[in-house]
């Protein structure tokens, strides 16, 4: 039998600071320590399938240790507010798991840890503990081992600690922990150990002599290893810190016998969650945990609902679909959703707040024209909701229909409203808006409605969720209104639906007899280079492998490391880059690894992508980036290299089809004029206005030299402060970027900020507003919600600083250049049929048209581009025409 015990405070500790994004509800309410903690109960209950599971936690009463020692723990930087109001929250989760959890007055939870253990041990029970701490690490045993749990970025590890594995890594005993603590303290408890022992040494001591009293038997004739007599500054030092590491030793101590606290392994059994945890998961928008554990609600539909699923009719012949059809002409809006291959449609029709019909359409029972009526369906005469729009219009015309008359998108409508949710699925919102939790969407699934499916259970999923979209609709569009964001739904993100399944269906042209002749060559390189870093390193080895990489650069060559990890020596390409200059075989491993991503992640990648077309077709996200800006993926086409030369080729890939030209347009530094813009810098506008290099002149102030002393070096230099500085940069960082110390890059900044005095008021002004508001925008009114401002975590809170400087910029350049597709497309939809927008990567353009409309549509895309929006500083767009990517740029 097994028992998991988990160190609550230390796991929920390492949840909320792992998790960079600050989740939280609806109303408010922090939720991504107990999102966390959930993920990684889930995880390890999976993996280690415990018979029995319980949770300990501290009491903010003092233990019997703050009474033995006044600084223990002491300058702890108090709990965080967003995690502090969570405890109570995981709590309740727990209790509505059923997962008993222990906490005792006076003691602390690796106390009660200790105990339990030992009770378990006592009763024939394996204990497995899961602690982000390593105190627990002396209650290994045979029948006891710890998890270690670390969480970065949002994604958990865990690493098993056993008696064996332990031993071998400190070599001594796990009871032996308590020594070493002794000696060498802890900073993070207060522990103050030996002043002037250090890990290194008190391993040492511990590997000899056990423990603290056989060490202190020992004295003055002690060794740190074999053969190795102590120094006399070291003997003296142990002496003058006996009490001390005494002391140390009694606070590290773990009691394994707490007083008046009865526990019993088999008390712990995992049981059913209880009928609570539902709505508690409901409350907390944990609609993929509620899937997860399979909860379900004792009454599944709330009033809402029940409204608008009041009447559902099912269209089987011609005069029915005619009559409906009528009926939704005339309406404000009807609703609905499509299956994937558009042989079912659900409609949902509210006439009025208390009478709604919903109507399903399917192409098996359906005895009229089926093609007719989708014509007349998804044309302009009815007015329509649902969601995911462009994903449907990309679906629809390619199977030749029309995709026009969507007057709302619910999934845009929630992305606006919160660009950091991370999901818009109608599970989650239906949640988030009315506490009620959809069924599962079989409707989705691929032989839902064959025989093979179960088609009454897929109805009733198709109908719950065209009703949802319906429901969602009118608060939708209200928060939009109340928020401001009219115009940038329906004058920018709404009419892009239409523009971006043109482009994806429409694809980009690839040459893949040129793409698998670079693959070729990119292998060729790649084993040329292989075969002299063998030569170079006198044998064979993996070199993608980083801990083979390590061992020969560090170990066997005897080249300075630069970094370790926990698992080694670094080998990332920061850390090559510094060595690269120096050891010739470094920069052969670069260009090995260069080639070889070229090779797998380009040529092999982009050739799988290509269609029987001869074209690519990429995927444009627009409900991703928290600032705006679209996201490319299946495959990602905004990742092209484009700063080596090798990476630049590939663009020349991406041709036209036969008789035809790409034009690409290219937004010239708008990041920097829409800086110039909204922080109204006289000095920076009028560089724009007249025509300067902004880089060089940027250069000239920040090195102090006249304009026509700056060199190619003092401009890059200047490049990097300029674009640094819109995203918030820090003299650190900028240092190496440009290879200069910190001071020099403060320095830069200084002079920067004292040129560009309007540029350093606007970066305070939008902090200091963003805290206030909780929000930051752009010139369109499109919001990034800031709690990380509020955030007692300094490094979240300087990360939403600079996100705050930084979003404003570059989410304006992303509505303006989301509007500029809009109008280009619409003005070669009206003057130059035969081009369209194939492609937009971030502030560039790339449209296709037959050769001899070349200048014709390089004019149009510069035009609407540069007139898209009133600056106080001019907007360029640079345009070129080629017979590939590459030319065209």
């Amino acid at each position: 039998m097994k028992l998991m015990v988990l160190d609550g405070n230390s796991i929920v500790n390492r949840a909320y600071y792992g998790v960079r994004t600050m989740l939280k509800t609806r109303d408010g309410l922090y939720t991504n320590a107990i999102f966390g903690f959930l993920n990684i109960l889930t995880k390890l209950l999976e993996e280690e399938q415990p018979e029995a599971v319980c949770v300990t936690f501290d009491l903010h009463a003092p233990t019997f240790r703050h009474k033995a020692f006044d600084g223990y723990k002491a300058g702890r930087h108090p709990m965080p507010e967003e995690l502090k109001m969570q405890i109570p929250v995981l709590k309740d989760v727990l209790d509505q798991m059923n997962i008993p959890r222990y906490e005792k007055e006076g003691y602390e939870a690796d106390d009660l840890i200790g105990a339990i253990s030992r009770r378990c041990e006592a009763e024939g029970w394996e204990c497995v503990i899961v602690t982000g701490d390593k105190d627990s690490l002396q209650l290994i045993t045979d029948q006891t081992r710890v998890k270690l749990v670390t969480t970065s970025m949002g994604a958990s590890t865990s690493r098993d600690m056993t008696r064996a594995v332990f031993v071998e890594e400190y070599g001594f005993e796990p009871i032996h922990m308590i020594d070493l603590k002794a000696l060498m303290g802890d900073a993070s408890d207060r522990l103050p150990g030996v002043p002037g022992i250090g890990e290194k040494t008190a391993l040492s001591l511990v590997r000899m002599y056990g423990s603290i009293d056989r060490l202190y038997d020992a004295m003055p004739d002690i060794v740190i290893a074999p053969e190795t007599p102590a120094k006399p500054g070291m003997v003296k030092k142990l002496a003058a810190g006996e009490e001390s590491a005494r002391e140390s030793y009694y606070l590290a101590t773990i009691v394994t016998d707490v007083p008046d606290f009865s526990f019993t392994p088999g008390d712990n059994l995992r049981q059913e969650p209880k009928q609570g945890l539902y709505d508690l998961f409901l409350r907390l928008e944990f609609t993929k945990l509620i899937e997860k554990f399979g909860l379900a609600p004792v009454q599944k539909k709330c009033a809402e609902h029940q409204a608008i699923a009041a009447a559902v009719e099912q269209v089987r012949t011609a005069d029915q679909a005619e009559r409906l059809l009528a009926l939704w002409r005339g309406a404000d809006h009807v609703s609905l959703l499509a299956l994937p291959d558009l042989t079912g449609v659900a409609v949902c029709c509210a006439p009025s707040e208390d009478v709604a019909v919903l109507t399903e359409l399917f192409f098996d029972r359906y005895e009229g024209d089926w093609n007719a009526l989708l014509q007349t369906l998804f044309s302009a005469d009815i007015k329509k909701v649902s969601h995911h729009v462009k994903d449907l219009m990309r679906l629809l015309r390619e199977n030749n229909l029309p995709a026009e008359g969507f007057v709302f998108d619910t999934a845009l409508a929630a992305y606006l409203l919160d660009a950091t949710a991370g999901s818009y699925e109608l599970e989650r919102l239906f949640v988030a808006y009315f506490n009620e939790e959809l069924p599962q969407p079989l409707y989705r699934e691929k032989d839902a409605f064959s025989m093979l499916g179960d088609t009454v259970q897929a109805e009733a999923s198709f109908e719950s969720y065209t009703t949802a979209v319906e429901a969602l609709y009118e608060p939708l569009r209200k928060e939009l209104e109340q928020a401001g964001m009219h115009a940038l739904f329906y004058d920018i993100e709404l009419p892009l639906c239409a523009v971006l399944a043109d482009m994806e269906r429409a694809g980009c042209r690839v040459d893949a007899v040129e793409l698998t002749k670079f693959g070729e060559e990119m292998a060729a390189r790649t084993a040329e280079k292989e075969q002299n870093i063998y030569a170079m390193a006198g044998e064979a080895f993996n070199i993608n492998s980083p801990k083979q990489l390590g061992a020969i650069l560090f170990e066997k060559l005897g080249i300075p490391p630069v970094k370790k990890t926990k698992t080694g020596y670094s080998t990332n390409a920061e850390v090559l880059d510094k060595l690269r200059y120096f050891y010739p075989i470094v920069d052969e491993i670069l260009a090995y690894r260069q080639y070889t991503k070229l090779k797998s992640t380009y040529a092999d990648g982009l050739l799988k992508e290509i269609r029987t077309d001869g074209r690519i077709h990429t995927n444009f996200q627009m409900t991703v980036t928290a600032t705006g800006r679209l996201s490319s993926t299946e495959p990602n086409l905004q990742n092209i290299p484009t700063r080596t030369e090798l990476g630049s080729e590939l663009r020349r890939m991406f041709v036209p089809a036969a008789g035809c030209v790409l034009v690409d347009a290219d937004y010239s530094q708008i990041e920097l004029r829409l800086l110039a813009h909204i922080s109204g810098d006289e000095a920076m506008q009028e560089a724009f206005l007249s025509g300067e290099d902004i880089h060089a002149t940027t250069a000239a102030h920040v090195f102090g030299v006249p304009l026509d002393q700056v060199t190619p070096a003092m401009r890059r230099s200047a490049k990097a402060v300029n674009f640094g500085i819109v995203y918030g940069i820090s003299a650190f960082s900028l240092s190496q970027d440009i290879g200069v110390s910190v001071a020099e890059a403060k320095a830069y900044m200084d002079n920067y900020f004292a040129r560009y005095q309007g540029v350093k008021r606007y970066m305070e002004a939008v902090v200091q507003s963003a805290r206030e508001k909780g929000y930051v925008e752009t010139l369109y009114h499109r919001r990034r919600s800031m709690p990380e401002l509020k955030s007692s975590n300094f490094n979240l809170r300087s990360f939403g600083e600079r996100v705050a400087l930084n979003m404003p910029i570059q989410g304006t350049a992303a509505d303006i250049i989301k509007l500029a597709m809009v109008r280009v497309d619409c003005r070669l939809r009206r003057e130059l049929p035969g081009a369209r927008l194939v492609l937009q990567i971030h502030d560039e353009l790339i449209v296709e048209c037959p050769e001899e409309a070349g200048e014709q549509a390089k004019a149009i895309l510069q035009e609407e581009m540069m007139r898209v929006a009133k600056l106080n500083v001019p907007l360029i767009a640079d345009a070129h025409i080629g017979k590939n990517w590459l030319d065209a740029k």
